[in-house]
């Protein structure tokens, strides 16, 4: 078992104390789910790839297919090679059990283009041609609901050790998060066990809404641990007989969950290159708040990627619904947070809690990328609150996609065989969506059309 010698160190140590019995072969699709094989131990000793077919990126997220246009494909097999540095534990699993990511190739041994994970890496991979290293750090939100298992019915705050339901309008409140300390406490314990850091949790303005900030770091491995800690969470909910949920906006008149993306630079000399000699904001700080503007409409597509998303953008719900800017501005979509000079970054507020991380986090890189390559000017920092100004981003994922599609310079950063099959997919889930009757039209127009 040579493989386990260039594993991580808490995986080493999950498994002095477990008997390693089964190896989950994972690979993030379209909507972050963990697809893949559970082998067992000796199997995965011998195995130094797998197949899948590459038709999971073809997967919508009710489980139909997206149709492509190509009359000659035959769902042909991606080699799936382990990215060892990412073995972590599954200490929620009856039995030891590792989870180790894998990267998607084609027989020829190329990268596949629309896997999520490569996605990413081709946009950073743009930076370090250029001598950079983008920095990144996500805010996670999230709700734990009561268990929700008839889509009819609407969905509740989970019962807390009180055995009430969660108030809204508690943000930062201790009690409320102590409210599911059960629920926090084995959040906590499994991160440890995978060997992953929380920089804390705190109490969001939601009934029973949670925050989640991790530590910044290289954009794939940041990544990887919002779709480990995904996974995590709902476990942890589980075991604790609720739900976690990261849609966008999954209670009515409740605030909606987003993925906040703080970003930075790291030139050659390892110093911020939003940071000037003397402390000052570089012109490339300007830029990738211009690319940021002026690009991010045609990405809320992919960071804001389900009908649902677009229920959050909702004035005075703690999301914002254009793209100005400000310092120290939570109601802007691009807010640049109190900091030391040598730490300036810029946080994007758009995203929604229901993207995938690799490529919600893949495209706002790319963004910020074309603003620097186009030097493109941003408009001037808003003052005051900016839920007066006009909304200048998509409401629809209709809206949405068509910008997406007329995007040529994002589709070449970020690839347009993935630019491609996500339009296919995203197209098909929207006709799904419109094959559905609401509640509300029953309501409203049944007798009164």
């Amino acid at each position: 078992m040579a493989w386990q010698d260039h594993i991580p160190p808490a995986a080493r140590a999950y498994l002095d104390r477990n008997r390693l019995d089964e190896v989950e072969c994972i690979i993030a699709d379209f909507p972050g789910i963990a697809r893949g094989k559970a082998v067992p131990a000796a199997k995965f000793d011998r195995s130094p790839s797998f197949h899948l077919p590459n038709s999971i990126f073809f997967q919508t997220i009710t489980g139909d297919w997206g149709e492509t246009e190509d009359d000659t494909y035959t769902e042909p097999d991606m080699i799936l090679r382990p990215d060892l540095s990412t073995a972590t534990a599954a200490p929620w699993a009856p039995e030891g059990t590792l989870q180790v990511i894998h990267d998607a190739y084609d027989q020829k041994g190329r990268p596949i283009g629309c896997a999520p994970r490569n996605v990413l890496r081709r946009v950073v991979d743009l930076y370090r041609a250029e001598g950079w290293s983008p920095v990144v750090a996500p805010e996670m939100e999230f709700y734990l609901v009561s268990r929700n298992t008839d889509p009819a019915k609407g969905i509740e705050p989970a019962i807390g050790r009180t055995g009430r339901k969660a108030a809204a309008n508690q943000a930062y409140s201790m009690s409320a998060v102590d409210e599911y300390g059960k629920v926090v406490d084995d959040i906590y314990r499994f991160a440890e066990a995978q060997g992953m850091e929380i920089d804390g949790i705190t109490q969001e303005g939601g009934a029973g809404q949670l925050e989640i900030n991790l530590r910044h770091g290289d954009p794939v491995k940041v990544a990887d641990e919002v779709f480990f800690y995904k996974r995590l969470i709902r476990e942890a909910a589980l075991k604790n007989d609720c739900f976690a949920t990261f849609m966008a906006k999954p209670i009515e008149g409740e605030p909606g969950s987003a993925m906040h993306v703080h970003h930075s630079i790291v030139g050659a000399d390892g110093r911020n290159i939003f940071c000037g000699p003397q402390g000052g904001e570089t012109d490339n700080f300007y830029y990738f708040i211009g690319g940021l503007q002026k690009y991010m409409p045609a990405a809320i597509a992919v960071i804001a990627p389900y009908v649902n998303s677009y229920r959050r953008y909702v004035k005075n719900h703690a999301a914002p619904i254009n793209l100005q800017w400000g310092r120290d501005n939570r109601t802007t979509g691009l807010r640049v947070p109190v900091s030391s000079p040598d730490s300036r970054r810029i946080e994007n507020r758009l995203p929604g809690m229901d993207c995938n991380p690799y490529l919600c986090i893949a495209a706002s890189l790319a963004c910020g990328l074309l603003g620097i390559r186009n030097e493109i000017w941003p408009q001037k920092a808003f003052h005051g609150e900016a839920y007066k100004a006009p909304s200048d981003i998509p409401t629809t994922l209709a809206d949405a996609l068509d910008l997406f599609e007329e995007a040529t310079e994002l589709h070449e950063i970020m690839g347009e065989e993935f630019a491609r099959v996500y339009s296919i997919v995203k197209r098909s889930e929207l006709d799904e969506f419109l094959q559905v009757i609401s509640p509300w039209e029953r309501e409203h127009l049944l007798l009164n059309v």
